[in-house]
């Protein structure tokens, strides 16, 4: 049994079939909603049930409510439908020509950039080339049939390597394979380009970017797109960087986003520790890293925000600057940075 879709306000329309995620029959059939996590956990994909019904699917209860259930909002990445919907969801048209593909690499180069954060530089078939937009991200596919999610840190320009920023963490089965078994000149194999965490080019308003940890590497992915293109082009788009970590080594690029800073003037870089250590003799922002942005912006009104780390840093940056600082709701972009037994993005 199939399901029609209706998507407002493009009116464009779909079916999903028996099994299938509002997301993964958008996919498929060539529509490009919203989505990071795809398991229920970052909130990116959240959009509202006009009309018909579904089943919510399993989900983090704190980033789909009870409340928001009620008010008819679904998280379409779990949202299987149960008759006929039509659904209210913004659709991201930059993405819906490049090809998801899964792809053998090679990795070239590794490098021990902290004690807990390894840079992976992947090589990809000679005669091959991966297109995808600056911010998204690849799974790496596992030989048990699980997947690791990472997001692309080199910008689409320059892609004869494939960078990844890769932490360690606890249970991390492919972050722990990475500090301790994998050398260079190891096979991969990888499925991508994923996700929507992308910068809306069709704006011209001053940009913060809010990164937690290797959250920062979407970001580069970003900036380093956005000064290309400003160098064809020309832009004066302001445009500021936030990069909170717990102490000065975690700033594992911070001489990069320093250069950033003096070789263009629109750009501004602002690292914030959380738990500064007496031997860093810091001398500047300390606390949260969200928190920074509170105390430089009476109003967020006229900017937009992509935010891209923890889910703890995503969502109270999420609700402080559309609460307390008046930043439209559809002017907040992120990529949460969730983790499960399943997948993870790192």
């Amino acid at each position: 049994m199939s399901y029609r879709i209706t998507i407002n306000p493009s009116n464009h329309v779909f079916n999903a079939e028996t099994g299938e995620t509002v997301l993964q029959a958008a996919l498929r059939e060539g529509f490009s909603l919203p989505y990071g996590c795809r398991n229920g956990a970052c909130g990116t994909c959240k959009g509202k049930i006009i009309q018909g019904k579904v089943d919510f699917g399993r989900h983090d209860g704190d980033t789909l409510t009870e409340v928001e259930k009620q008010a008819g909002m679904a998280l379409f990445c779990c949202a299987l439908p149960l008759s006929e919907l039509v659904i209210e969801c913004h659709e991201i048209g930059a993405i819906k020509d490049i090809k998801v593909r899964k792809l053998p690499c090679r990795v070239q180069k590794m490098e021990r950039v902290a004690s807990d954060v390894m840079i992976i530089s992947l090589r990809i078939p000679t005669n091959e080339r991966l297109q995808f937009l600056a911010g998204q991200y690849i799974d790496i596919l596992m030989k048990d049939g699980e997947h690791r999610s990472f997001s692309l840190a080199n910008a689409p320009h320059d892609d004869d390597l494939l960078q990844l920023h890769v932490r360690n963490y606890p249970g991390g089965v492919f972050a722990e394979h990475t500090f301790s078994c994998m050398k260079e000149r190891d096979i991969l194999r990888f499925e991508g380009p994923l996700g929507t965490f992308i910068l809306h080019e069709d704006s011209d308003k001053p940009i913060i970017f809010v990164a937690s940890g290797t959250g920062f590497a979407p970001v580069k992915s970003i900036l380093e797109h956005a000064f290309h293109v400003a160098e064809i082009r020309g832009n004066d788009r302001q445009m500021v960087l936030y990069w909170g970590v717990r102490t000065k080594a975690e700033l594992y690029l911070v001489d990069l986003a320093g250069s950033w800073q003096q070789e263009h003037d629109n750009f501004s870089f602002i690292p914030v520790l959380s738990k500064a250590l007496p031997t860093d003799a810091w001398q500047g922002r300390i606390g949260l890293v969200h928190q920074s942005v509170l105390q430089d912006f009476d109003s967020l009104s006229g900017y937009q925000v992509y935010a891209c780390g923890a889910p703890v840093m995503v969502e109270a940056a999420r609700k402080d600057f559309i609460n307390l600082r008046g930043l439209p709701e559809d002017e907040f972009f992120s990529d949460s940075f969730t983790a499960s037994s399943s997948e993870s993005k790192l």
